[in-house]
Formats: structure tokens, C-alpha cells, sequence
């Protein structure tokens, strides 16, 4: 089966924001560690504020033009908006002393937005398939 750059967006998006609710969850615990084994700059705020730039960068690259172009359903934009702001809240608001629990399920929640959208626009990319005499693997 064809896989469309959208699709693959996704998935990127889907496993950029998996492995960013993992890095976060686990920060905490692991920080004392970095330095061990020479990864101190995990625990940088360069680190978080790039990870949460690429994540927009991903999540409005494959959203929007999924939306406009596909299935028109607002929930992956309205998932990936509230993940955002969770993160946001966490990092930037002065709610630092729910980071550990904010952050995470931002993170995942961008991944499920990335995982509706992909699931949302498959009939789509499988229609696509079936018209270009593509099977399905």
C-alpha cells in the first residue's frame, strides 16, 4: 500500500509526541542520572522548548492540510490544541508544580490527535489505492 506524506507526517507526529510524553514522564526520575552517563542535556530547557517547536511544527504540517484536503473533522486539531496548551500551561503558565502530570498527557494527547487523524484519513488514502489498481498489504 501507498503511503501518502500525510500519513507519514502522522506518524512521525504520532511518535515525536509518544517518545516527548515518555521523556517527560520520566524526566523526573532519571534526571539525577543524566550526568553519569554524559546526557545532562537532556534536562536543558533548549531540549523542551525544541522538542515542543518540532511537535507544532509536525502537528500543523499534518492536521491542517488533512482537514482541508480529507476527512473536514475538527477533534485531531481540537486534540492537538488542548495537548498544546497543557504543555503550555506546564512549562509557561506557572504550573510547575503539576508539570509531571500536565506534560505527559499533553504529550499524549498530541500523539491520539496524530492517531485519529491517520485513522480518519486511511479511507481516503485506501480509495486512493484502489483506484491506482494498488492492493492492500
Amino acid at each position: 500500500m501507498k503511503v501518502s506524506l500525510l500519513g507519514k507526517m502522522d506518524m512521525v507526529g504520532f511518535t515525536a509526541s509518544a517518545l516527548c510524553a515518555v521523556h517527560c514522564a520520566l524526566m523526573p526520575f532519571v534526571i539525577t542520572l543524566l550526568p553519569l552517563v554524559g546526557l545532562e542535556f537532556l534536562a536543558s530547557p533548549w531540549v523542551e522548548i525544541s522538542i515542543i517547536v518540532l511537535s507544532i511544527l509536525i502537528g500543523i504540517s499534518s492536521l491542517i492540510p488533512s482537514y482541508l484536503k480529507y476527512h473536514r473533522k475538527l477533534w485531531p486539531i481540537i486534540m492537538l490544541l488542548v495537548g498544546f496548551i497543557l504543555i503550555f500551561g506546564a512549562h509557561f503558565l506557572g504550573f510547575h508544580e503539576l508539570e509531571p502530570i500536565l506534560v505527559p498527557i499533553g504529550g499524549l494527547t498530541i500523539a491520539g490527535a496524530h492517531f485519529l487523524n491517520w485513522k480518519l484519513n486511511r479511507p481516503f488514502h485506501c480509495a486512493a489505492c484502489v483506484k491506482d489498481g494498488l492492493e492492500k498489504k
